[in-house]
């Protein structure tokens, strides 16, 4: 291996989606040097660039959007807040706009009005714009160059990142004023399309500096596939009727609500779906709004309109979940100095509460806390200044520094086992005590032996970091599930079927070895 690169800057993003897009855009135009580190290639990785999505667009009437924010509350247990909710709106209207423009992006016109239609855009284009954007801002960015472990300073200050570019075969340490962690969620390596790069390594890497989460029981997102499928467009099955193997149609199931009705039947037979709701009109739009969605069946030789095709359920974890890092203000600040968060690596609840769907509010999200996180970064780090390599100390440990004598686990072994627990729908989906505190004990015991037996050298430290971070994922997850004796958004409990008003509160986490919990109000 090559001698470490060792670089500095003003802001260190790390991350390649959109989250992290419009932080190093946003750090950028408030006076910083930006670098990006991306897993992938940023513009093509992660879970917008392969998809089309919508977003939360909505004009500034105060009817319209009083409505828009009224749409999900009660699904999200309400807990949004409603000063993030009006920030949100307010920067995605500007946001929308300014890609239109300054981003180029194409924009479909309405024939009639003449206007553009901002309400949606395409995951490929809307990335290739916005990596050629960020780069004509003058950042610099470092594709397929994962980041490994944060770097602090003697007072526990975020100061920058080591990590390792695969291509050149070579590590690299990069000390900064800030970091904005926009790495995105964690879907535990289900295969869901997009979500190969999203194992929860930001996650980890804050945890081991000290910050917190919230919401992490509203992580158990799955996406309705057609079995064998990777795509998760869950928006077009509020069109289907589910049924079961025998032809009877599934009473309960459906898209938004009544998936948790599929989970139980997949537990014990197949299930099919058909778009039979869709009139013509609402087809034609279908196919042109996600062209992909409709590629795997014209392969097939399925239309599914018309044709029954057997589904599946995927886990998206906290890329559909809400779930994240904890952000104390409308910087996005963490609760750890010089670290911001933004894009599904933080949490959602300050918008969504305990509930969210594929798109709109996701979307909406990425962009306007990817902008707060940026600029939020920038002032921070302007007034920090750099810091030079001598004075920071690398904070990983899980899959990077064995306590244990010699690694005696493999990454692929970690996975599997915390697969195990995490992707089966009477563990994570259908929750009870009794199945999610097994599991939990399972998870436990297969960290401290991921602590003890997990290393490895190149791009084995790459595997190792995610697999570590996998299983400490689902350690908040479970723990907070646990600390939730109720049904609330998407954490619903068979052992607790009903709204508790007495839990209409935030449950923090964080830990490594020990994990903890505790209640955080809602804000009035």
């Amino acid at each position: 291996m090559s001698e470490p690169l060792l670089l500095s800057t003003d802001v260190l993003v790390i991350g390649g989606g959109p989250a992290a897009t419009w932080a190093a855009l946003s750090a950028r135009e408030a006076g910083a040097d930006v670098v990006l580190v991306d897993k992938g290639y940023c513009g093509t990785s992660g879970t917008t660039a392969p998809a089309g999505t919508g977003v939360w667009y909505v004009a500034p009437d105060p009817e319209a959007r009083a409505k828009a924010k009224a749409s999900r509350e009660e699904l999200g247990g309400f807990l949004a807040d409603h000063a993030w909710m009006d920030g949100v709106l307010e920067q995605t209207w500007t946001n929308m706009n300014r890609l239109a423009v300054a981003g180029r992006y194409p924009f479909p016109v309405d024939p009639e009005t003449g206007r553009q239609i901002r309400t949606g855009v395409q995951g490929p284009e809307y990335m290739r714009r916005m990596r050629a954007w960020v780069r004509r801002a003058g950042v610099t960015i470092f594709d397929h160059s994962p980041a490994l472990e944060l770097l602090t300073d003697a007072s526990g200050q975020v100061r920058g990142a080591a990590g390792y570019h695969r291509h050149e075969d070579r590590d690299y340490r990069i000390t900064a004023g800030s970091v904005v962690l926009a790495s995105g969620g964690c879907a535990f390596l289900s295969k869901a399309l997009g979500t190969d790069v999203n194992t929860g390594d930001g996650a980890l890497m804050a945890a081991e500096v000290g910050a917190q989460f919230s919401g992490m029981e509203f992580s158990n997102a799955y996406g309705i596939v057609p079995k064998g499928s990777t795509i998760t467009k869950t928006a077009y099955y509020g069109f289907a009727t589910f049924f079961h193997e025998d032809g009877r149609v599934l009473e309960g199931a459906g898209s938004l609500r009544g998936r948790s009705q599929i989970a139980r039947a997949l537990l014990h037979e197949k299930v099919f779906a058909q778009l039979d709701r869709a009139d013509t009109t609402q087809q034609q739009q279908m196919r042109i709004g996600q062209p992909n969605f409709f590629l795997q069946f014209d392969r097939r030789g399925i239309d599914p309109f018309t044709q029954r095709f057997e589904v599946d359920l995927l886990a998206e974890g906290t890329v559909r979940g809400t779930g994240g890092l904890d952000v104390i203000d409308r910087t996005c600040a963490t609760t750890v100095p010089g670290l911001f968060a933004a894009g599904d690596a933080a949490t959602r609840e300050r918008i969504c509460g305990g509930f969210t769907g594929g798109g709109s509010h996701n979307s909406a999200w990425a962009m306007s806390s990817g902008t707060w996180a940026g600029r939020g970064a920038a002032q921070f780090a302007l007034h920090a200044g750099r810091v030079g390599h001598r004075e920071v100390f690398g904070a990983g440990r899980v899959g990077l520094r064995p306590s244990g004598v010699g690694a005696s686990l493999t990454a692929a072994e970690v996975v599997a086992a915390a697969q195990t627990e995490l992707l089966p729908f009477d563990k994570n989906y259908i929750r009870e005590g009794n199945r999610v505190s097994p599991a939990l004990a399972q998870l436990d015991a297969l960290w401290e032996a991921t602590s003890a037996g997990l290393g490895g050298t190149g791009i084995e430290r790459v595997r190792a970091r995610q697999a570590a971070a996998i299983t400490a994922v689902g350690r908040w997850m479970y723990e907070s599930a646990l600390a939730r004796t109720e049904s609330r958004g998407m954490s619903k409990r068979d052992d607790f079927p009903e709204l508790d008003p007495g839990q209409h509160h935030h449950i923090l986490t964080g830990g490594l070895d020990a994990v903890w919990t505790k209640p955080a109000p809602v804000a009035a």
